[in-house]
């Protein structure tokens, strides 16, 4: 068991590889739509992609969000209002929820 013990956030872990683990820190990441290859920049974009896979606005939750929902499903995608704070963990879940439709990547 080699590599390096982080001391974060209250907790120890073990970096196996610690100048890979700095260098992916800091990584902005993209959402790019598969059909098109083009990288999603604003939710203009997305809104549209989303209408079209049959997702409609949700208008009765939290006003600080932008909201999506499927009729045939329980899923809910809740962003932030603001774009610049849209992250990969937001990005991820639109690609759960669209298989095949959706892929995240390093800019």
């Amino acid at each position: 068991m080699s590599g390096v013990w982080v001391f974060k956030n209250g907790v120890f872990r073990l970096v196996e590889n610690p100048q890979a683990e700095a260098s992916s820190h800091g990584k902005r990441k993209v959402l790019v739509h598969l059909p098109t290859g083009e990288v999603v920049s604003s939710y203009t974009f997305l809104e549209q992609i989303l209408i079209g896979l049959g997702w409609e606005r949700y208008y009765d939750g939290d006003p600080d969000l932008y909201q999506f929902h499927k009729h045939s499903s329980i899923d809910l995608i809740s962003l932030p209002k603001d774009f610049s704070k849209f992250n990969s963990i937001n990005m991820y879940d639109i690609v759960i929820k669209n298989p095949n439709v959706f892929h995240v990547r390093d800019k």
